[in-house]
């Protein structure tokens, strides 16, 4: 394994290079048009086998080992986020208002970095390896699904994945025998009031006050309903009630989403804010329209897949700090393959060297240490290997 360590650490230039390349041309979700081109070429430049445009913008690569053994899945995402980026970088982003503001850009060229890796030691590989090339994880509803129902997990027996987190130290890695991410739900609710002359509201039904009414009584459906041992988040983020100053608004909208760590409580959230609204606007006299859609679910690792990519990292140099770290409520569509197919989700520290409060994903200015990249690189490469020799 020491040589496949020193494969990887003579790539790292390389895997540096191509990410600053991603970062500097972006590609939004479902938008990916010269990034997919760009993976492809890569891997057919490898030797490896190449199929393009699966479920829509999305790559998967093959490398068969020389001897028989399982297939190992490894996914990295590369679409970008819609922000004008506000780095000072020689890299930064060509493209008007989009940007690599969530480190998509640093998984792409670390699973690249893993194919060539790999390839180099193809011969000891007892297995095929499959490279997952994700569009669309920034947008529901996502590249996973339609990447899963076009075949990416065709044969697969287990999947690994990380995501950099420019928040955690670099050299840590956090990871979760259990429930990781939340779902990640949305919602939006139109007040169907009567709107009319600001000086005479008893001949409207204000839709600003039942909205307004509603973003209060929605906070204890999480206090009231919800166990308190469950977690939900309900989150309002938008309202919007257009007229001028003496006009009552006619309708009024909110838009919000939802997050739960399990499908019964995200059933209760839903069914509970059915209920909320029907009273709320029962007391007004007016009418609404709901709209409930359901995002990721739940990411949920299994036990014994990710205690062995645990004991993997323990054997990588770089990595300093291991712990099981408390599920996050952030939603990302790997869940779809979890359902799937066994393996693990994890997350790799990259946070700036010297930054005392880096900057959170999906900020105009957020950054990763590029040497997460190697690190993420070297776990992911050497648990698709032993994983082969321990399955052959």
């Amino acid at each position: 394994m020491e040589e496949l360590f020193k494969t990887i650490e003579g790539l790292n230039e390389e895997i540096i290079e191509i990410r600053r390349h991603l970062h500097k041309h972006p590609e939004l979700s479902f938008e990916e048009v010269e990034t997919p081109k760009f993976i492809a070429s890569f891997h057919e430049k490898l030797g490896h086998e190449v199929k393009t445009g699966v479920g829509g913008n999305g790559v998967v690569a093959y490398l068969k080992g020389s001897h028989d053994g399982p297939t190992v899945a490894l996914r990295a995402d590369f679409d970008a986020l819609p922000i004008q980026e506000e780095t000072e970088l020689d890299f930064k982003s060509v493209n008007d208002g989009v940007m690599h503001a969530c480190g998509h850009d640093g998984h792409t060229a670390t699973l690249l970095g893993v194919a060539k890796a790999l390839n180099k030691h193809k011969d000891e590989l007892h297995g095929t390896v499959v490279f997952i090339h994700q569009h669309a994880e920034e947008l529901p509803p996502g590249g996973a699904r339609p990447m899963i129902e076009d075949g990416a997990l065709e044969g697969v027996d287990v999947i690994f994945g990380t995501h950099l987190q420019a928040q955690m130290p670099l050299y840590e890695i956090n990871y979760r025998t259990d429930a990781l991410q939340a779902s990640s739900d949305s919602f939006e609710v139109t007040i169907l009031g009567r709107g009319g002359h600001g000086a005479y509201p008893q001949d409207t039904k204000d839709s600003i006050l039942i909205a307004s009414q509603l973003v209060s009584n929605f906070q204890q459906i999480v206090s009231r309903r919800v166990n308190p041992l469950q977690s939900a988040v309900l989150s309002v983020c938008s309202f919007e009630a257009i007229g001028p100053y003496n006009v009552i608004a006619n309708t009024a909208k909110i838009k919000g989403t939802v997050r739960t760590l399990n499908e019964e409580t995200r059933a209760l959230m839903e069914e509970e804010m059915l209920r909320v609204i029907e009273g709320t606007c029962h007391l007004s006299g007016a009418d609404f329209e709901f709209n409930y859609e359901r995002g990721y679910p739940v990411l949920i690792n299994h036990e014994d897949e990710t205690n062995f990519l645990v004991d993997v990292a323990k054997t990588v140099p770089e990595v300093k700090e291991i712990n099981e770290t408390e599920p996050i409520m952030g939603g990302e569509d790997y869940s779809y393959y979890l359902q799937e197919v066994k393996g693990t989700y994890f997350f790799t520290g990259a946070q700036v060297e010297g930054s005392e409060e880096p900057y959170p994903h999906h900020h105009p200015k957020f950054d990763i240490d590029e040497r997460a990249l190697g690190v993420a690189a070297k776990i992911l490469a050497k648990t698709t290997v032993e994983y082969m020799n321990k399955n052959k």
